[in-house]
C-alpha cells in the first residue's frame, strides 16, 4: 500500500512514456508469475449458495462498462455508443465527476434515453481515493451528490482501487471496482468468483451488489501485453459461459481507435472491440442474458438471502 501511495503521488512528474515502459515490464513478469490464475482462475466457477441461473433460463449474463478517464475518451462517447447500439448491445458509461473534464448534462440524458446506463468513476481519478479513511468519507459526501444529481446507482474506483469496507458510506447498488483474476492491477487481490456477491453493512446502513469484471480489459491486453486479437477475451468467455458466470467486460473510449488509421501507443482499432461483440452475439446467440449493471444488481438483491 505503501509503494502504492507513493507511485500515485509521483505520477504527474514521471513522464508518460516511462510510465507505460514500468507497467509493460511489470505485467510481462505478472503473465509468467500467475500463468496458473489467469486468465483463468478455476477456483472462480464456484457458484454461489442456493444459485438457481440467471433470469429467463439463460446460459450466462453479459455486462458491458466503459470507464472514461479524460477528455479524449468523451468525446468518443457517441461513437461507442452507437457502434454498440447498432450491433444490438447496451452498456454502461462511467465517468469522472471531477477529473480533467466536465460530463455535459446533454451527453448523459442521450445515454440514458437510448437505453443505456450513467455511473460514477471514482472522483478525481487520481489514486488518491483510498488514502485515508477519513479523506474517503469526506471524498464519498462529494460521491454522494453527484451519485444523486446524475441519478445514478453505480461507482467504480480509478485503477480498480479497492476497500469494499469503506464503500458503504456510498450510496450506491453496486460497485464494479473488483475482478476475479487480474494480476496487472496496481491493487492485485482478485475476489474469485465470476459471480456478483452481496457486501453487507454493519453500521445499519445497506448493503451493495458487488461486480467484479471477469474479462482482462483493454488497456492491459492490447497496450501492456501487445495482443494483436481477441483469443484471451474469447477463451475467457467461452469458460464463464459455460460455468454459467457473468461476462462483465470494462473498456474505455480513451483507448479506442476510431480513426481507421494508425492510432496511438496506447490505443487498438475498434475493430477488436466490434469482433468481440459480433462474436458474442453469433457465438452464443440466446444463451446469454444481456443486461446493464444495475440489472444485474437489482436481480440480485432480488434472490434468496442464502444465494446472495
Amino acid at each position: 500500500m505503501w509503494a502504492r501511495h507513493t507511485y500515485y503521488f509521483l505520477k504527474p512528474c514521471l513522464p508518460w512514456s516511462f510510465r507505460l515502459a514500468l507497467r509493460r515490464w511489470r505485467a510481462r513478469r505478472q503473465r509468467v508469475i500467475f500463468a496458473d490464475r489467469w486468465p483463468i482462475s478455476p477456483g472462480a466457477a464456484r457458484p454461489p449458495k442456493g444459485w438457481k441461473g440467471w433470469p429467463g433460463g439463460k446460459q450466462f449474463a453479459l455486462v458491458l462498462t466503459h470507464d472514461v478517464e479524460g477528455q479524449k475518451g468523451l468525446e468518443r462517447c457517441r461513437r461507442l455508443m452507437e457502434l454498440e447500439a447498432r450491433l444490438g448491445f447496451r452498456s454502461s458509461f462511467n465517468f469522472v465527476p471531477e477529473g480533467e473534464y466536465s460530463t455535459p448534462r446533454e451527453l448523459r440524458a442521450h445515454l440514458v434515453a437510448n437505453g443505456f446506463e450513467v455511473g460514477i468513476h471514482d472522483l478525481k481519478h487520481d489514486g488518491k481515493l483510498y488514502r485515508t479513511h477519513k479523506s474517503f468519507q469526506a471524498n464519498a459526501q462529494r460521491i454522494n451528490r453527484y451519485l444523486k444529481e446524475w441519478n445514478a446507482v453505480g461507482f467504480r474506483s480509478a485503477f480498480m482501487l479497492h476497500r469494499l469496507d469503506w464503500l458503504h458510506d456510498l450510496d450506491v447498488l453496486y460497485d464494479a471496482s473488483t475482478f476475479d483474476t487480474d494480476p496487472f492491477e496496481p491493487q492485485p487481490d482478485g475476489v474469485d468468483t465470476i459471480f456478483p456477491f452481496h457486501v453487507p453493512s454493519d453500521n445499519g446502513r445497506p448493503g451493495y451488489v458487488e461486480l467484479p469484471y471477469t474479462l482482462v480489459q483493454d488497456f492491459s491486453l492490447f497496450v501492456l501485453l501487445r495482443e494483436r486479437s481477441i483469443d484471451i477475451w474469447k477463451r475467457k468467455a467461452a469458460w464463464v459461459a459455460q460455468c454459467g458466470g457473468m461476462v462483465l467486460l470494462n473498456t474505455h473510449p480513451d483507448y479506442i481507435n476510431f480513426s481507421g488509421g494508425k492510432g496511438q501507443r496506447d490505443e487498438f482499432d475498434v475493430a477488436l472491440y466490434e469482433e468481440f461483440l459480433l462474436h458474442v452475439r453469433d457465438s452464443h446467440k440466446n444463451g446469454y442474458w444481456h443486461a446493464l449493471p444495475h440489472e444485474v444488481a437489482r436481480f440480485w438483491n432480488s434472490l434468496p438471502e442464502a444465494t446472495t
